[in-house]
């Protein structure tokens, strides 16, 4: 089982199907853990995109993401697999996983949710617990065409600010994404703002919860 606690986060996994997929998901919420801890690494794996526009408008992005913590490091790896087809590369990705598992020891994993309808997304939700077993996961949400929003159990407010910093570094550094009828302010501000009301804040980021521990046994600071 894995303990929820309060402890400084100062590594994070951060996993996406594609480029843009971790701050659509989970880029305020970056933002805020390089706030509080601005030695935080992250560890950041996109499976599709390698060597090609979509890799420098992810580098791009999460440099400006973790601007305001200059001594944060952001540790990128970009695969090459087929984007919109991943289950046939059930494989490849497994090991891309179990590579950047290796590579890591994280405070919390940040990937898709399991009940996602993209395929891409929802084979990297199955996976994650398969290589990190012994963390605490955290599911995001992707805005998209399909009516696949979840009922998220674990809540991130932020401020008003910081939401608008999100949606003005997903504009600026994601150019090629634009086409997107759901790819703008509005959407994205909407969607916090929703979050933010379910949790009696402005705005917020939800996530769906693997699993965690309830300890009522053990001493603050200590072991039982």
């Amino acid at each position: 089982m894995i303990p929820l606690t309060a402890a400084d986060i100062g590594s994070v996994a951060a996993i996406g199907a594609h480029c843009d997929d971790i701050v659509i998901g989970a880029g305020a919420t970056l933002m805020q853990i390089a706030h509080r801890n601005p030695r935080v690494v992250v560890h950041a794996l996109v499976l599709t995109g390698a060597g090609t526009e979509r890799e420098v408008e992810e580098k791009n992005a999460l440099a400006a993401l973790l601007s305001h913590a200059p001594r944060a490091q952001v540790r990128l790896t970009v695969a090459d697999l087929p984007d919109g087809r991943l289950p046939q590369h059930w494989g490849s990705v497994k090991q891309h996983l179990a590579g950047f598992r290796r590579g890591c020891e994280p405070d919390v994993v940040l990937g898709p949710q399991r009940g996602d309808s993209h395929q891409d997304h929802r084979l990297i939700a199955e996976l994650i617990p398969t290589e990190f077993r012994a963390h605490l996961t955290l599911g995001y949400e992707i805005l998209k065409w399909e009516s696949d929003l979840p009922n998220p159990s674990v809540y991130t407010p932020i401020s008003a600010e910081l939401a608008r910093r999100k949606t003005r570094l997903l504009a600026d550094c994601y150019p090629s994404q634009a086409s997107h009828t759901w790819f703008d302010d509005e959407a994205f501000l909407g969607l916090m703002r929703i979050r933010g009301a379910q949790c009696h804040a402005r705005y917020a980021e939800a996530f769906v919860l693997e699993k965690a521990v309830l300890d009522l046994a053990t001493p603050q600071g200590g072991s039982a």
